[in-house]
């Protein structure tokens, strides 16, 4: 059989970088109930009905055998805009209704208030409507508020003004009784003969003077009596004392400053950043404005009550599930990637540490919590900017459904996440995919909307890498999925060339190098099971050409990638040889260079 055979040639070395920020720390972000492993849905569910034509999109690949060479078929997702200018015009009403709706709570701190879920959207109109009822009747109530204070007022004065008549004939009879008590005292010193010109004078300057005080006291309570009678007008200035008040409160109502809430990190309405985390709520909610605000102060309040501020600043301990959950690299659209690696909780010990009881079960909820909420702070929320991430469920060697424990947490996260974190996923890949999760694919996928399921992809271990390289860029995959990501000579600013080398076919790519220079590479073929080589051929005639890598069949269970490098003291160039004539598969190859002055010696 006669073979094909390509060349490639890069006629610049070294190749130009490519930069590529430092991505950002993510957690995983789902926010649907299916079984474990759990991918995100961030709609409401649809009736099966509504999507019996589409059910069949998230069944993907087989899980063994079938066509290796197609790739998934998926109605595909264009992530909204986060741009107000780009809504629709009945998109831009809502958001702006939403505001309006958010700036009144702020206005009246309703939402520093929330301590308990609040009612739903029709619980919220009749509670309005009594509202407005109570204001029309609030002036009837008041007249006879104040006619009641007037009731009451006369019928304390009366009691009092008899309780005074007593006071003042008791105290004119203790006087009278005084005064028989000194006379008597007097005539029995007349009596006996003793002088009572001093003592009698004085006690009956004494008695004059108490006399006086009575007369004085009994006189001012009359006279007050007396005035109290002569202003009938008294009753009219309780009342008006009333209304002052009442105008008094509500003018300091309406001065308060409003209340300030940031989620996220981001103060509502405190600019446009605020937008963005607004229509995250609206789409959630297909934009239905009112169920939109009852979700965004159910998650207020639920933030309030989980105790997120104090929460970031906690040590939960889990320091070894750096593992199952980690961010590496940014796709091809800059989105950061979080992969999810169920296998790692087939280690017996890191199972039983996150999942043996319930209170290990919530300290592992609070750590996931925790790592999503520091994590979503490093995204740009700007207009335009990226605040969606890709997720990457590694399902090889996943523990299933059997795993109770692992379920009951994961159900509980789901939740949460479902309630509290809305539209916070570009991407769902699914890799690794074995036979029983395909299984239970097809039983929920008539329950999401084709919104959702054209954000999922299923592919079994034949084409994980390939799928991976096809959404995420070879230098931004860890090298245990399939890319050329690792500590060593290489980092994530050099790019990686990809190329597709067809069965039966062999394909040389040559690096032209012109000065000394020590030129280094890497290369990978996904799946390898092909052979591989590499020389140096001088540009001049009377040179030899020198072996660099002797041709070799690398099987798939050798090294994932081989590193070489070659010190160059002529111009030439280098040339690396795949040859796939044994197979019949095609292969997706990848490699990059880059070159260093030669060292002297």
């Amino acid at each position: 059989m006669s073979q094909e055979q390509d060349v490639v040639v890069v006629t610049d070395v070294p190749q130009a970088e490519k930069t590529a920020p430092v991505p950002p720390t993510m957690p995983v972000v789902v926010e649907k109930e299916p079984p474990v492993p759990v991918p995100e849905t961030e709609e409401e569910p649809m009736k099966p009905k509504q999507v019996e034509e589409g059910a069949v999109e998230t069944q993907v690949l087989k899980p063994s055998g079938g066509d290796d060479e197609k790739m998934p078929q998926l109605v595909s997702f264009k992530e909204e805009s986060t741009k107000v200018a780009d809504l629709l015009d009945s998109e831009k009403k809502a958001l702006q209704e939403f505001k309006q709706l958010v700036q009144e709570a702020l206005n009246k701190h309703e939402f520093s208030a929330l301590t308990t879920p609040p009612a739903s959207a029709k619980k919220e109109e009749k509670k309005e409507d009594v509202v407005v009822v109570a204001e029309e009747e609030k002036k009837p109530a008041q007249e006879e508020e104040t006619s009641a204070v007037t009731e009451d007022k006369e019928k304390v004065e009366t009691e009092a003004a008899a309780e005074k008549e007593e006071k003042n004939e008791v105290v004119e009879s203790e006087v009278l009784d005084d005064q028989g008590k000194v006379a008597t005292a007097v005539a029995s010193d007349t009596t006996a003969g003793t002088s009572v010109d001093d003592d009698g004078a004085k006690t009956v300057e004494a008695i004059e003077e108490t006399i006086v005080a009575v007369s004085s006291s009994v006189a001012s309570q009359e006279e007050t009596q007396a005035q109290a009678t002569k202003e009938p007008e008294g009753e009219t200035k309780a009342a008006s004392s009333l209304d002052e008040e009442a105008k008094e409160v509500e003018s300091e109502t309406v001065e308060v400053t409003p209340e300030e809430v940031s989620i996220w990190g981001i103060p509502l309405l405190a600019d446009d950043r605020s937008d963005v985390i607004l229509l995250k709520f609206l789409r959630a909610r297909d934009f239905k404005v009112k169920d939109a605000f009852t979700m965004l102060k159910s998650t207020i309040r639920w933030r309030k009550e989980f105790g997120i501020d104090e929460l970031l600043e906690q040590d939960l301990g889990f320091d070894d599930l750096g593992k199952v959950v980690f961010m590496h690299g940014l796709d091809k659209e800059g989105h950061p990637v979080c992969y999810n690696v169920y296998g790692e909780f087939q280690n017996k010990e890191l199972y039983k540490n996150s999942f043996s009881d319930e209170e290990k079960r919530q300290r592992f909820l609070r750590w996931r919590i925790q790592f999503l909420e520091k994590s979503i702070r490093t995204l740009d929320f700007s207009p335009g900017g990226i605040s969606t991430i890709v997720q990457v469920n590694d399902l090889k060697n996943s523990p299933g459904p059997a795993k109770r424990e692992l379920r009951q947490a994961t159900r509980q996260a789901l939740q949460l996440l479902q309630d509290n974190y809305p539209e916070f996923v570009a991407k769902q890949i699914f890799i690794n995919v074995p036979w029983w999760y395909l299984t239970v694919n097809r039983m929920i996928s008539p329950f999401l909307t084709q919104r959702t399921r054209s954000k999922f992809v299923f592919v079994g271990p034949s084409k994980s890498a390939e799928t991976l390289i096809r959404y995420i860029a070879a230098e931004q995959i860890p090298v245990k999925y399939g890319g050329l990501s690792k500590d060593g000579e290489f980092g994530s600013a050099d790019a990686v060339t990809e190329i597709t080398v067809k069965p039966a076919a062999k394909h040389t790519v040559e690096f032209p190098v012109t000065e000394t220079c020590l030129l280094t590479w890497e290369v990978r073929v996904a799946g390898w099971d092909v052979s591989y080589s590499a020389e140096f051929v001088p540009s001049a005639e009377d040179s030899y050409t020198v072996i660099i890598q002797k041709a070799r069949k690398v099987a798939a269970t050798e090294e994932p990638v081989v590193c070489n490098s070659f010190k160059i003291g002529e111009p030439g160039k280098v040339v690396l040889t795949i040859d796939n004539s044994t197979s019949k598969k095609k292969k997706k190859l990848l490699y990059r260079l880059k070159t260093k002055p030669a060292s002297s010696d």
